[in-house]
């Protein structure tokens, strides 16, 4: 047992010295980590925080001021200009000065005071529907407060029912809260499994796969070996982001963290299985990063990191249950969220531990295959 563990501690040190000897290599492990990781916390948000909207108004009355006001008080919405005409509306939305279009016409007070439905305008942008339909959705949350305090105040029956919406485990419903934990996963994968398809696929573009294969090891040695230093790198980018998530952005962390590194090196083992079952049918280096690149999109796609499964059709929901990604996300959302345990999380640990009970062997009988 001791010389089997001096013989994959040789190949580890061997991996890591030729990963990590060049300073380029050391760069690009570690610092794309944390840019990304920004990037998305910044970027990639679905919140709708700036909606530039153009005004006619054609009422001028105490209401329409009233209803102005509440909406350039939500925070979100800005009035980028008034117009006088319909004309200008228009122009306003085609030149993209303006997301949303706010028409209030003349008679607009008249009647609300008569009790009758008072028409207000919107014309969306519809370019970009996510951002339209969010900032139609803003809209009528004005609106409907602007309604239920109008007939309070004027005597109106009030409404019978009055909706109180919480939300858990994410208070305010920013994007950011959602995203980062899932990408602590998603974002250390795709160069955990890069790292390790190149692993056997760089030994033979250089030649050195043979001298390999005259040493006293065993190809359970050299996978073994070639398998470690992955996951190591593997696990201090996911510790980079969790970083970048938790004090950067002040994400706040409700599981553990021995919960969080026991599922996440879970997954890197899962995903390393994937990696060298894509290094031992390379033939060069460029075979493993083209097999690899196709492979992470639809892994990304597939995960529910953007889309969620149950919206998926039946076809790909069945699919994603070979996509480790999946339940990696799920998992460390629900821990670092949520706070639940690893006893919660049993549906997503045994797809990963039956993904890489699956890879390992794959990746060890595909060695041995093309070594004979």
């Amino acid at each position: 047992m001791i010389a089997l563990f001096r013989r994959i501690a040789v190949i580890v040190r061997k991996e890591f010295l030729a990963v990590l000897k060049d300073p380029k290599s050391r760069f690009i492990l570690l610092v794309p980590a944390i840019v990304q990781s920004l990037l998305f916390g910044y970027a990639a948000t679905y919140d709708l925080t700036y909606v530039p909207y153009a005004l006619h108004d054609a009422s001028h009355s105490a209401a329409s001021a009233e209803l102005l006001a509440r909406l350039d008080a939500s925070g979100t919405f800005r009035r980028a200009l008034t117009v006088e005409t319909q004309e200008a509306l228009r122009d306003a939305i085609d030149s993209e000065k303006a997301l949303l279009a706010v028409s209030i016409p003349v008679d607009f007070e008249r009647r609300l005071y008569a009790g009758d439905a008072a028409p207000l305008q919107i014309v969306l942008d519809g370019r970009n529907s996510n951002t339209a339909g969010s900032a139609a959705a803003y809209v009528g949350a004005v609106v409907a407060d602007f309604n239920r305090q109008w007939r309070e105040r004027h005597g109106g029956a009030p409404p019978a029912l009055r909706i109180e919406a919480r939300a858990w485990f994410n208070p305010n419903l920013e994007t950011r809260w959602y995203l980062m934990p899932g990408m602590i996963a998603a974002l250390s994968m795709l160069q955990t499994l890069l790292l390790t398809a190149l692993s056997v696929a760089r030994e033979r573009e250089q030649g050195t796969f043979d001298q390999l294969l005259v040493t006293p090891l065993t190809p359970i040695d050299i996978m073994i070996g070639k398998a470690l230093p992955p996951i190591m790198i593997g696990l201090v980018q996911s510790t980079l982001i969790l970083l970048v998530t938790r004090l950067w952005f002040g994400v706040p962390m409700a599981g553990s963290l021995l919960s969080i590194y026991a599922g996440l090196t879970l997954f890197t083992v899962a995903s390393v299985g994937i990696g060298l079952s894509i290094s031992a049918v390379s033939l060069n280096m460029q075979q493993a990063m083209l097999y690899t690149f196709v492979l992470v999109m639809p892994m990304m796609l597939l995960s529910g990191l953007t889309t969620p499964v149950r919206n998926m059709p039946q076809v790909l929901q069945v699919a994603t249950m070979a996509n480790p990604l999946r339940f990696a996300i799920d998992m460390v959302q629900r821990i670092y969220l949520e706070g639940v345990g690893l006893g919660t999380l049993w549906p997503n640990m045994v797809p990963l531990v039956l993904i890489a009970l699956i890879t390992l062997p794959l990746a060890a009988w595909l060695f041995r295959h093309r070594l004979a």
